[in-house]
């Protein structure tokens, strides 16, 4: 199991029903001997006859009109209301090419699978106790984050409601009943819990107390996770095995939460996007404010994109929704990346594990580990395979059990060999503990099953000669459990985090933004061993978990407490005043090799909570922009609909230019200049007077019209128009920054970025 998680009026047609019935009847006999699938069946909810008092009751008919008798009861998965109009059921080919030709299908989607992409965290975004964020939200009272992942622990400490509030009276969700789950279990702090599996079970993966709960209860421990990193209760002494020792807290921890669990513990840890419409879809019915999902779907179109049209139709009720950008780390890997959506990737933070070890002529080395305290090493033989280089390297095979038991084996990676294989080979042939030489670790928390700590090379030198002197070779100790503070600099880009440009849409900058993501401490499932040590198997109440799983929901909790503030803010607004108000500042490299990072790693930098509160100017966005940007992309009058929901759409002001926070120019061959209009609402003060700063590179150019500012007034829109130029020489990714600042110390940035095709 890895650890780095790694989704109007209606006009009535009164002879419909008729139409259908002769529309959908089908061969019974044909259909018996065909293979049913899942598919999720879009609908145009116009053609709805009045006679049907409920969408579900006109899906049903339909889809019984489609089937024989022993079908008729197990067909519907779900009906949708919110996040599309339409159902998700089991159908041969033929049922489906006939409720195909009705005049009310809009779309199919066959049924497709997702998968899953702190004590320190708080205090690393400068959240503090008695200013800034934190208490002017009031830590997020009275906000509802929804969690849409793998179910939650409702025991954990972080979920405790101590000093909660009582539930929002707007609250319509519910805790259901379910195997290991009641709901009373459930307090003023975890207000809803429901699971969504009919579509992996339709699927044939079958839910079971071996791999799952058949309930909310979270059995892999993922969404435990992200929860209580959004919004857990404060709780003290908690460690990942004794790193990390501190208080633990979610980013808004007088949020209320709500688990919607769309993802289940199966060998390929994948969800079915039928359940995951569904959870989302009693989201918005339940009344979330917020939105967050740590999981992902192949890229596609977004008439295609389920989590697209689910995410626009939230935004729509005004819920903010915020979507992790994956753990593919290439470029143009983004997930996630429609406009309307949050997209977060992952950083560093300043806080590093360590391991110490002394050989016996006096040297000490410092390095990465993660194993646990209960080993403590003295005076143990140091093993470097007889000046083999192959058995140096400890490959699958190369160690010799009567040569290295009872031995710390020195594995001389400056090869990048996997070093998880290599702790396997050394485990294998009995050694007492091992050091590893590498400058590209690749191994997490709950993979250090043997006493071992990660050396760079720079090390190797020194502990070469040492171990093949004339002398035998001794570790006098090795000690575990350090764990450093400061560490510098921070952040990087995780190696890990997908990179843009956006492969659907180019034009858009993602990754939005950046946000904790390695090695973040927060609550999990303790029904399941963490780690295995020797004979042992080790739970655990918090550990640390890698991935831009961990990064959208520290976006979440601080969307959550810009909420609690700013109820009247637009989820657009409160996306811009988080990526306008991010920082760059040390995050010019990513977190491995040393490559120069550009905002398709980090979009508009790191976020910064207590700047996010008060940005000064914010770019707003609305349904129908959102609207005017889809018609832009030239989709046809199915397509829109599919996207939008809609019979009736305006198309007057198409373009793919939205009143975005970050500027993306893509050049072809042929184009060396792109043109930018935007408009930015003042939520500063009334006489606010902005003056831009441009910062761009030699090779690339930026001008920008008017270069001031005067606001007479607080919400008063203003526009300007920005142009990109580049020479042709330039490099592939060149990029820039726009900053708009006044005489109040706002600092209003977003970066300009252009990019060769």
């Amino acid at each position: 199991m890895t650890r780095r998680i790694t989704f109007p009026h209606l006009i009535l047609n009164h002879a419909l029903p008729w139409l259908l019935l002769l529309l959908l009847g089908s061969d019974n006999a044909e259909s018996r001997n065909e293979d049913h699938q899942t598919y999720i069946i879009h609908m145009d909810h116009s053609h709805k006859p009045s006679a049907f008092l409920t969408h579900e009751s006109w899906h049903l008919s339909i889809l019984k009109s489609a089937s024989y008798p022993a079908d008729r009861n197990n067909m519907l998965l779900y009906s949708y209301n919110h996040v599309i109009q339409g159902f998700s059921a089991r159908l041969t080919p033929s049922q489906l090419s006939e409720i195909e030709k009705s005049p009310a299908h809009l779309a199919t989607y066959p049924e497709s699978f997702g998968k899953l992409f702190t004590t320190h965290s708080p205090n690393f975004l400068g959240l503090k106790p008695n200013s800034g964020l934190w208490p002017s939200a009031r830590y997020g009272q009275g906000v509802i984050v929804g969690i849409i992942d793998t179910g939650i622990w409702p025991e954990s400490e972080s979920f405790h409601d101590k000093g909660m509030p009582p539930v929002p009276r707007r609250w319509n969700g519910r805790c259901e009943n379910g195997t290991a789950f009641s709901p009373f279990v459930c307090n003023r702090k975890l207000i809803g819990a429901r699971s969504f599996s009919k579509g992996l079970q339709a699927a044939g993966i079958n839910v079971s107390k071996e791999y799952d709960f058949d309930s909310a209860r979270d059995f892999f421990g993922h969404g435990t996770h992200t929860s209580s990193t959004a919004a857990g209760n404060h709780v003290e002494g908690v460690s990942h095995f004794g790193y990390a020792k501190g208080t633990a807290r979610g980013i808004a921890p007088r949020a209320h939460v709500a688990m919607y669990k769309v993802l289940w513990a199966t060998d390929t840890e994948e969800s079915a996007a039928s359940d995951v419409l569904a959870g989302m879809d009693q989201a918005i019915a339940d009344g979330v404010d917020i939105m967050s999902l740590s999981l992902g779907f192949d890229q596609t179109p977004y008439f295609n994109d389920v989590i697209a049209i689910a995410s626009l139709s939230a935004i729509e009720n005004g819920i903010v929704v915020v979507c992790a950008a994956g753990n593919d780390g290439f470029p143009r890997s983004i997930h996630n990346g429609a406009p309307w959506i949050t997209t977060v990737g992952a950083g560093t933070l300043d806080r590093s594990f360590h391991a110490t070890v002394t050989l016996d002529n006096g040297l000490t080395f410092k390095g990465i580990s993660y194993f646990p305290e209960s080993v403590y090493i003295t005076d143990a033989p140091l093993y470097y395979g007889k000046n083999d280089v192959n058995k140096s390297i400890c490959h699958l095979g190369s160690l010799n059990p009567d040569e290295v038991t009872g031995k710390v084996v020195f594995c001389d990676n400056s090869n990048r060999i996997d070093t998880y294989s290599q702790m396997e080979e050394v485990d294998r042939a009995g050694a007492y503990a091992a050091i590893f030489l590498t400058d590209t670790p690749d191994i997490d928390s709950d993979e250090y099953y043997i006493p071992s700590l990660i050396l760079p090379t720079s090390a190797g030198t020194s502990i070469r000669q040492y171990v093949t002197g004339k002398n035998k070779s001794k570790v006098k100790s090795m000690r575990f459990i350090l764990t450093e503070l400061g560490t510098k600099p921070a952040p990087h880009v995780a190696s890990f985090s997908s990179r843009g440009p956006d492969p659907i849409s180019p034009g858009i900058l993602k990754p939005d933004i950046v946000a904790p993501g390695v090695d973040v401490l927060a609550a999990v499932a303790p029904n399941i061993p963490f780690i295995e040590i020797g004979n042992y198997e080790l739970v655990t109440d918090y550990a640390l978990f890698s991935g831009t799983s961990m990064a959208a929901p520290h976006v979440a909790g601080v969307a959550a407490l810009l909420k609690a503030i700013h109820r009247e803010w637009s989820p657009a607004a409160i996306r811009s005043a988080i990526m306008t108000t991010a920082y760059p500042v040390n995050i010019a490299e990513n977190e491995i090799g040393g490559v120069p990072a550009t905002p398709l790693d980090f979009g508009a930098g790191h976020i910064d909570p207590n700047k996010a509160m008060d940005p000064g100017l914010i770019y707003d966005a609305d349904f129908q922009d959102y609207v005017e940007f889809l018609c832009g992309l030239g989709y046809d009058e199915k397509q829109m609909k599919a996207v939008i929901r809609r019979n009736q759409w305006n198309c007057s002001q198409e373009s793919t230019d939205l009143n975005y926070p970050s500027f993306a120019a893509v050049f072809t061959n042929e184009t060396t200049a792109k043109n930018f209009s935007r408009v930015v609402k003042n939520v500063g003060a009334e006489d606010s007077i902005y003056h831009a700063v441009l910062e761009f590179p030699a090779g690339m150019n930026i001008r920008i019209e008017p270069s001031t500012l005067k606001f007479t007034q607080k919400y008063q829109l203003l526009d300007f128009a920005l142009s990109v130029e580049i020479d042709r020489e330039s490099p592939r990714v060149s990029y820039g920054y726009l900053k708009w600042i006044d005489q109040y110390n706002h600092t209003v940035s977003s970066p300009v970025v252009a990019i060769k095709t």
